[in-house]
């Protein structure tokens, strides 16, 4: 019995001494790199590194305390995505009845973007001369709880809604004096205004060059040229999403006799006689969301999973949904308010994007996953990991004073880690906070 029982003990002592190895050295290469670092030790920071296989963390620092994720929420996005919204993205459910449809949208971000050339959904409704959409699952706001309002004009906060059209934006590029738009959004507009909507300041002349600075009004569809000799050669500004101009810009597009937004008693989008049309392969949407952090792709992921898990389109409703039973498991609950991470509301600890980094690889499988993350030197990660490519794939997140870096790792000695790096309050850049973690997780990659 003694025999058998020293057997016994010595693998698991071996075991032991070498994971608090393990544990000290990443300490010492944490202290070193990042807690001492100048950037880094003006704010805080949480590390989590974690073995699955073994299902051991190899290290944690400060890993169950809260930090604002920013883009490392999309990580939880992506999981709503993937687990609700199939292979194929619902584009809207229709009905028909004779020369008209109904439709009940289903907050799809892809119709008529032109990102994405195949357009099923388009084709079917101008083949109708009246198209009535229910606007009865929309169930949110235009902009996210916590979001900085004064961004309102900038391309990444465009306007969540029902039923997306032209990726919400504008694109307007100056040349020789002439501005040009992307689609009709101002052409109806000065239809329906009688003159344009965009307007020169009046101490403001003719564009002279191939630069600007065009603003929206906060309130509506307004749009001033503020200074035409400086700044940018194009710029992209959400429009305001509301049902009248929506519909106005769809009857326009389409070609078809009028074009109606209304609510109906109807609960939900649980109706019969309905068919179903699809859009895009749904990676298609996830892979330029997660490799250029796109917020409106983010919001609109979450929506419309929501629309398919609840019959209807709430954020608030789905987070909560889904932490009380996907992922009623999460270490520490998180107070996750948005899909994109806009909102400095957001907090999530690292442990927390460990957890679902490790379920979405266990529900959706590594390959896929490879497929929709950037690897180094490829989307948000062009800049970092460029000889990492193809070992680590891993999500931003950059907020003023906040970054994140969350993702998966691939050792020299063929380890397969999952890890979350979390700073806040620095108070310089986030070049000099990336830049010491990249040096921290390479550190990593080649010694064990």
């Amino acid at each position: 019995m003694k025999l058998h029982h020293s057997i016994f003990l010595v693998p698991c002592s071996v075991f032991i001494l070498a994971s608090c190895s393990v544990s000290k050295q990443i300490s010492k290469q944490a202290n070193t790199i990042l807690l001492n670092d100048t950037a880094i030790s003006t704010g805080h920071i949480g590390i989590s590194i974690y073995e699955p296989a073994t299902g051991k963390y190899w290290y944690n620092y400060d890993a169950t305390k809260y930090f604002i994720p920013a883009s490392n929420t999309k990580l939880f996005t992506l999981y709503a995505g993937m687990k609700y919204l199939g292979d194929s993205l619902v584009a809207a459910r229709l009905k028909t009845a004779g020369a008209s449809v109904s439709v009940y949208p289903s907050g799809d971000p892809t119709f008529l973007n032109p990102e994405f050339e195949f357009q099923p959904l388009f084709n079917n409704l101008a083949s109708f001369k009246i198209i009535y959409i229910n606007n009865n699952t929309w169930r949110s706001d235009a902009l996210g709880n916590g979001w900085a309002w004064n961004d309102y004009g900038d391309y990444y906060m465009a306007e969540r809604s029902s039923f997306p059209i032209y990726n919400n934006l504008i694109d307007f590029s100056l040349k020789n004096g002439t501005i040009a738009v992307s689609n009709k959004a101002i052409e109806i507009l000065s239809r329906e205004r009688s003159g344009s909507p965009i307007q020169f300041n009046p101490e403001t002349k003719k564009a002279a060059s191939d630069k600007f600075i065009i603003e929206r009004s906060y309130e509506n569809n307004d749009f001033y040229i503020k200074d035409a000799n400086s700044s940018f050669r194009k710029k992209s500004i959400p429009f305001k999403t509301d049902p009248e101009f929506v519909a106005a810009l769809l009857k326009d597009t389409l070609k078809v006799e009028d074009v109606t937004f209304f609510r109906s008693d109807a609960p939900g989008n649980i109706i019969s006689g309905i068919s179903i049309i699809h859009s895009q392969p749904a990676d298609s949407l996830f892979k330029p969301m997660m490799h250029r952090s796109d917020n409106f792709f983010a919001e609109q992921t979450l929506l419309m999973a929501s629309n398919e898990r609840l019959g209807y389109m709430n954020d608030e409703a789905m987070i909560d949904t889904l932490l009380r039973t996907d992922l009623k498991d999460v270490p520490q609950k998180p107070k996750w308010v948005d899909g994109s991470g806009l909102s400095r509301y957001n907090l999530f600890t690292p442990q927390s994007f460990v957890y679902i980094l490790n379920k979405m690889k266990n529900e959706f499988g590594w390959d896929r996953i490879k497929n929709i993350l950037p690897t180094g030197g490829t989307g948000t990660l062009a800049s970092y990991y460029k000889k990492e490519a193809g070992f680590i794939y891993a999500k931003t997140g950059t907020l003023s004073n906040n970054c994140s870096l969350s993702g998966y790792m691939i050792t020299k000695k063929g380890k397969f880690l999952i890890f979350s790096v979390l700073a806040n309050n620095y108070s310089t850049g986030a070049t000099p906070v990336r830049k010491a973690v990249e040096q921290f997780l390479v550190g990593i990659r080649e010694k064990y």
